[in-house]
Parts: structure tokens; sequence; C-alpha cells
């Protein structure tokens, strides 16, 4: 990303569901209102998901909430999204969608220079025993660090 990007929500259910393979950003295709509820922060990621459809790529399950300063115009906060991609690009996130145990998930949406950009992942979905693992590991750099600490303040 570059530095004139502004980072609205991060899908961190992703990062604990799912061993993220590659990342891929996306245009949207956005309402008015749309964007200015996501410029407002109100945009929801956590159970959303990507699916080809109709050579094309959709996201599913994404939550934007209504803004209220729009009049009779409104949007629907959970209607599917299309995504922009080059067709190379949507051909071989298509591929590998329909591979076993792949799904696309959306790690993160951003403005990119007044743009609304989503990074897209490349997911395998995590087991029970690697979530622990990863858990584990987590607390584990964190009592390294608080001994760290502790040390050099002594």
């Amino acid at each position: 990303m570059a530095g004139n990007s502004r980072t609205v929500t991060v899908n961190r259910k992703a990062y604990h569901d799912y061993h993220i393979q590659e990342s891929i950003e996306t245009g949207l295709v956005l309402k008015g209102s749309e964007i200015k509820s996501i410029r407002a922060g109100r945009i929801n990621l956590r159970d959303a998901y990507a699916r080809p459809g109709n050579g094309e790529l959709w996201l599913h399950n994404s939550h934007i909430a209504s803004y209220d300063a729009a009049s009779y115009n409104v949007h629907d906060p959970m209607r599917p999204r299309k995504l922009l991609l080059h067709r190379k690009e949507i051909d071989n996130l298509t591929g590998l969608a329909k591979q076993q145990g792949l799904t696309l998930v959306p790690l993160k949406l951003y403005i990119k220079r007044g743009v609304a950009k989503l990074e897209l992942g490349v997911a395998r979905g995590k087991k029970l025993y690697d979530k622990r693992e990863t858990l584990a590991r987590r607390e584990i750099s964190r009592e390294m660090d608080r001994a760290l600490k502790r040390k050099a303040e002594r």
C-alpha cells in the first residue's frame, strides 16, 4: 500500500481462521451512499467471502451500514458487490477457489487515493489444533517480551 492510504477495517477473524497463502488488491463497485458509509468506518467484513459467478468475482456477506444522510436512494446493507479485477486475475482466482479447501476471504478494506480498495486473500481453513498452536505461540512471544522488558528496567 502507498503512503497516502487509510485502512478502514481489518478482518481479524480471517487471520485467526485461515492460513493466508497469497493476497491481491481489488476494487469494488459501490453506490454513493456505500462509499460514504465506508469512509465513516461503518463496514463489517467478519463473515464475508468472495465467490465467482457469471465470469466475475462477487463479495458476499459484507455489511455496509446504510448512510443516515442519504435520502431516498439507500442501499441494501448485505447486497453482493462486484469486485474489479483483470480477466487473467479473475480466471486465476476462480481456479484457486474451485480447488478443495481453498476460499477467497477479504482481509482488509482501505481508501487509496480516494478510492475504496479491498485486499482479498486466497486462504485454506485452519484446523482447531492449528488455532491453538497459533495462540500458544503468541502467548510465548508475549511472555518473552515481558521478561525482556522487566530485565531492561532493572
